[in-house]
């Protein structure tokens, strides 16, 4: 194994990579890891704190491409992830590590979307914080419903993403909250349940209409409904800054016949562009299962019939065929998990150069700062620049 795959545990070595597995422009891999230091403070928790002879009911949230799983096979254990990545990373890891002789069999697994829940009593719940403090909020009031005065509730994450806050919301929704001593800047924090505290239940989704001065009253009345988000979509609160300018400038080709809306998180953009083309198929893609349901939800709103849509939960356009579509809109993201960069915008454009048919355009708005006309100008071999703001711009780039 490699020194970025190989993860030593108290219950073995296992071999680990991310999904998909992270390239550079120039083709080669990052040596970006499928673990961290608080996965590895966190199984060593589990090692000396849960007696071998027991397998405790576990729920493992967050988890980012499956280590946890992995090194706990001889748990029962229920997994859960709002990342489409991060569900394939668990299910490419565990089948290349069935043949790992270290521990006892593997017990068995039930592998989870966001947006499903334990039918069971839970004994041991192991959550990997969160980037969004919203999901995590959202994620403590939902263990309401199946851990009881004695489950074990032990969360971990990296010193830079733990916060006076992150403790209050544990404090504030499930009960007593206390941290461990750092290690390799990794942190845990453990909670115990006291039922007779809770009140009131998880704010999301979340819901919002847009105001007057967010765009102007045309493009407005085509978006007049009540916007739903859940936990983990992008700007829940309001329309962002980015968005709005990209539909003020939302393209119009009456002869597309597929428009994929890329990264569509709550499914504005696609949205405004089924009712600005009414005899096109329009494709709502995002890894996020919160943000395809959210899209959802707010389609069945804002539009007469669905049945010119398609929700896909996936990675990126990879399930697409060449040559398929008229226009993708993207709003690309900068980071995956914590993990900051360009490379999934990189594999977007990418994807949607290939998914395009000739003629077809590929429309982003991104930060100013991002430099995506330099990267569409080398993928496609031209870049026009369609707006400008202070902090961004929309970019088109025509398949050729």
């Amino acid at each position: 194994m490699s020194d970025t795959s190989a993860m030593n545990t108290p219950f073995g070595q296992f071999a680990l990579q991310r999904f998909p597995a992270p390239t550079s422009h120039s083709g080669k891999q990052e040596p970006l890891r499928a673990w961290d230091a608080a996965d590895e403070y966190l199984l060593q928790w589990v090692h000396e704190q849960i007696a071998k002879d027991t397998t405790p009911e576990t729920f493992i949230l967050n988890d980012s491409f499956g280590a946890l799983a992995v090194a706990l096979r001889h748990l029962p254990r229920h997994w859960q992830s709002d990342s489409f990545m991060a569900s394939a990373g668990c299910r490419h890891n565990l089948e290349n590590n069935l043949n790992n002789e270290e521990g006892s069999e593997p017990q068995s697994i039930e592998i989870m979307d966001s947006l499903h829940w334990p039918s069971k009593p839970i004994d041991l719940v192991l959550l990997k914080i969160p980037k969004t403090s919203a999901l995590l909020e959202h994620q403590l009031y939902q263990l309401r419903g199946f851990i009881h005065a004695d489950t074990q509730i032990v969360a971990a994450g990296m010193v830079k993403h733990l916060h006076t806050n992150t403790l209050k919301v544990f404090e504030k929704v499930l009960g007593d909250t206390t941290t461990s001593l750092a290690k390799k800047k990794a942190r845990l924090v453990f909670c115990q349940p006291k039922s007779d505290r809770w009140h009131g239940e998880s704010p999301y989704p979340s819901r919002y209409r847009l105001k007057d001065s967010d765009l102007p009253e045309a493009q407005r009345q085509a978006l007049d409904f009540v916007i739903q988000n859940h936990a983990n979509v992008f700007s829940r609160a309001s329309l962002d800054i980015g968005t709005r300018l990209f539909l003020q400038h939302l393209p119009t080709d009456h002869s597309a016949k597929d428009i994929i809306d890329l990264g569509c998180g709550n499914g504005l953009l696609g949205i405004a562009a089924a009712k600005a083309h009414t005899n096109a198929k329009v494709h709502f893609v995002d890894e996020s299962f919160m943000a395809i349901d959210s899209a959802k939800q707010n389609a069945q709103q804002a539009l007469a019939s669905l049945s010119n849509c398609e929700f896909n939960a996936g990675n990126s356009l990879s399930s697409y065929l060449s040559s398929s579509a008229d226009m993708v809109l993207n709003n690309p993201p900068f980071h995956q998990q914590s993990v900051v960069g360009d490379h999934i915008a990189w594999q977007m454009f990418m994807d949607a150069k290939r998914v395009l048919r000739p003629g077809g355009s590929l429309w982003v708005i991104g930060n100013r700062h991002l430099n995506y006309h330099t990267k569409l100008k080398r993928l496609f071999g031209h870049c026009t620049t369609i707006a400008s703001d202070r902090k961004f711009v929309v970019l088109q780039a025509k398949k050729r």
